[in-house]
């Protein structure tokens, strides 16, 4: 929004679009950015009228990262008695995130070579321990959400790595290849992607 006011009104008319159904807001805690952000209280005081308006009418979901969803909550004294259910989901086990991955493989048409599902387990493992210990952390420890592993993004992320490796890799090789070379990616395509998480 350009000025105060504006907010309001663009809040309104996504509301008014899922009305008779959900709204759904990804990353709810990024509406409010500190104490300052009137922009951001004002779109949440929208929300707030219009759930309690068409309270018959309307489904809001708010998700994020459990932390700064407290945060956010904690800003407005209404938003807490408003969304009385919280459902808690817990970071995907390194088995869930290899299935991902070897899902998100299959819609290219490709596939992972015996040892570089090996290796991309481990990486897995790793990135499970992380999250797990960083859920455990005190409330008040730092925390940077986009550093988080442990979820679908984090994978699609190192897949788009591997598959530029493994581009790299191919553009490189001398002669013909074969269609188990176009659509495989190996050991040497993962090892430069998941060296920041293993020993």
């Amino acid at each position: 929004a350009g000025y105060s006011g504006q907010t309001a009104i663009k809040t309104k008319e996504v509301v008014d679009s899922a009305l008779g159904g959900i709204l759904f807001v990804d990353e709810a805690y990024t509406l409010v950015n500190g104490d300052r952000d009137s922009f951001g209280k004002e779109a949440i005081d929208t929300i707030l009228k219009m759930m309690e308006d068409y309270r018959d009418d309307l489904v809001v979901i708010f998700a994020g990262y459990k932390k700064e969803m407290s945060t956010l909550m904690q800003s407005n004294s209404g938003l807490a008695s408003r969304f009385p259910t919280w459902l808690h989901f817990d970071d995907y086990t390194s088995k869930e995130l290899m299935h991902i991955a070897q899902g998100m493989l299959k819609e290219a048409q490709m596939t992972f070579s015996g040892e570089a599902q090996e290796l991309l387990f481990s990486a897995f493992e790793k990135m499970y321990a992380e999250a797990k210990q960083q859920a455990e952390a005190p409330a008040d420890a730092p925390d940077d959400p986009s550093q988080r592993p442990s979820n679908g993004r984090a994978v699609r992320n190192l897949l788009e790595q591997m598959q530029r490796k493994q581009a790299v890799r191919l553009a490189d090789q001398k002669g013909k290849k074969s269609m188990e070379d176009l659509t495989t990616i190996v050991e040497k395509d993962v090892a430069p992607c998941v060296s920041h998480l293993l020993p």
